[in-house]
C-alpha cells in the first residue's frame, strides 16, 4: 500500500467518503525562530462530504509503541483554507493538549 493509499483509507474511515489525491504541499511552520513543523501535506478532494470539498492529511511516526504512526486529517472548512492553515490548526490543538482535529 502506498502512502497516498494509506491516507485515503484513513480519510474513508474517519470521514466516510472517498477521496482523490490532488497535490503534495510542503509546509514549514516556525514559532519564535524555531521550526515546529516541517513536512508534506497531502491535499485530497472529497466526494460527497456534507461539509467540506477537500481535506488536508499527513502522517508521522511517534515514540508510542502502542501507536507508532499517527495520521492527521483536517477538513477544508471555516478558517481552514490551505495546507498551511491545516498545519497551524493541528499545532494549536496539540499545544492545547487535545487531539488534532481528526486523528487515527
Amino acid at each position: 500500500m502506498t502512502y497516498i493509499d494509506e491516507l485515503k483509507d484513513v480519510i474513508r474511515r474517519l470521514h466516510g467518503v472517498e477521496s482523490t489525491h490532488v497535490e503534495s504541499v510542503p509546509v514549514k511552520e516556525t514559532f519564535q525562530g524555531k521550526t515546529v513543523w516541517d513536512g508534506m501535506v497531502e491535499v485530497f478532494d472529497l466526494h460527497g462530504h456534507p461539509k467540506a470539498p477537500k481535506v488536508y492529511a499527513w502522517a508521522h511516526d511517534t515514540d508510542d509503541p502502542k501507536k507508532p504512526r499517527r495520521h492527521v486529517t483536517v477538513l477544508h472548512t471555516g478558517p481552514i483554507t490551505s495546507a498551511v492553515k491545516a498545519v497551524q490548526a493541528a499545532i494549536v490543538q496539540e499545544f492545547r493538549g487535545g487531539e488534532t482535529p481528526e486523528e487515527a
